[in-house]
């Protein structure tokens, strides 16, 4: 009987004490809210987690690449002895990339990936120009592009003469291949571009009658042609500043001073074999200046993403 009593007051007290703490309009449980945070258990604290802090430019292999003028093995062939070469030169790790193709090349350089870079005067100039690139030494010589039809072909007598007809050249931004189309202001008398793959394709497809005339640096043409009996020269684009290697802003100077060296020094020549003989050309690198190129990188204008 006690017990039904005392349950009852306790039912009494609960409602009178919900009943006013609702007439004041509070939350007739939030004074127990601390009392109950106070008697559960403290959460376990979260772990802290590492932060990995970012590989320095200076620990990462530097990239050699130039353009995919040949497949990757071919590419490893030529260019891998020059990456192992310059690793002992600087004491630091260069691997060599091949860029698989034209536009992931672009891309690429666009977003300044590469660190050493051998290509053509455009190439060169525009990274001087908008990445910070310097040079640093190139192959002898001029640069020459030539315009050339098989030498029984009378009818084509200058480059004027290829409005309309076929011409074997390499995909554009290829320097030989811009500099043929800005010699024509007119884009519905401007020759009939055939993408071809190498300098040995563009002078077959000439010889065999795909194209009418071609585009080649002056050295493979007469690499090509030794005798000078089975093509005629029809035009002859002014000169520029040869192919070139160009160092990135994560070489210091001291280093881009070291690659220089190392490519022009005796013995250069035995150790890159294979390079020397892909590129056909006398005598070794030669040191070179930004200043050179210089304005070159103008034929770069109409390709997508150099300038736009």
């Amino acid at each position: 009987m006690k017990f039904r009593t005392l349950l009852l007051v306790l039912l009494v007290g609960a409602t009178a004490y919900l009943t006013f703490e609702v007439s004041q309009n509070r939350d007739p449980l939030a004074r127990f809210a601390g009392i109950l945070k106070a008697g559960a258990p403290a959460a376990a604290p979260t772990p802290v987690q590492e932060i990995s802090t970012a590989t320095t430019p200076a620990e990462d292999a530097l990239v050699l690449s130039s353009p995919p003028r040949e497949d990757a093995a071919e590419g490893a062939k030529r260019f891998g002895p020059v990456a192992d070469y310059l690793s002992q030169a600087l004491g630091r790790k260069v691997v060599y990339r091949h860029p698989g193709t034209w536009g992931g090349y672009q891309s690429d350089m666009q977003r300044d990936i590469y660190d050493l870079v051998f290509d053509g005067p455009h190439f060169v100039s525009w990274r001087v120009e908008k990445v910070r690139h310097h040079v640093l030494v190139k192959l002898p010589g001029e640069f020459r592009y030539l315009g050339f039809v098989r030498a029984d072909n009378t009818r084509i007598k200058d480059i004027e003469h290829f409005a309309g007809q076929p011409v074997c050249v390499h995909a554009p931004p290829n320097l030989g291949t811009l500099m043929l189309l800005s010699a024509f202001d007119n884009p519905s008398r401007q020759p009939s571009i055939v993408i071809t793959h190498g300098y040995d394709g563009i002078y077959k497809g000439v010889l065999e009658g795909k194209c009418v005339a071609g585009m080649l640096p002056k050295n493979h043409l007469q690499k090509y042609d030794k005798d000078g009996k089975q093509m005629r020269v029809v035009y002859e684009h002014r000169p520029a500043p040869e192919q070139a290697f160009t160092a990135g802003t994560r070489i210091s100077a001291h280093e881009r001073e070291k690659v220089a060296n190392a490519l022009i020094a005796p013995g250069a020549e035995t150790i890159l074999a294979s390079f020397r003989e892909a590129y056909a050309f006398d005598g070794w690198f030669v040191p070179a200046n930004d200043a050179e190129y210089a304005g070159l990188a103008a034929y770069l204008k109409p390709v997508q993403g150099f300038y736009r």
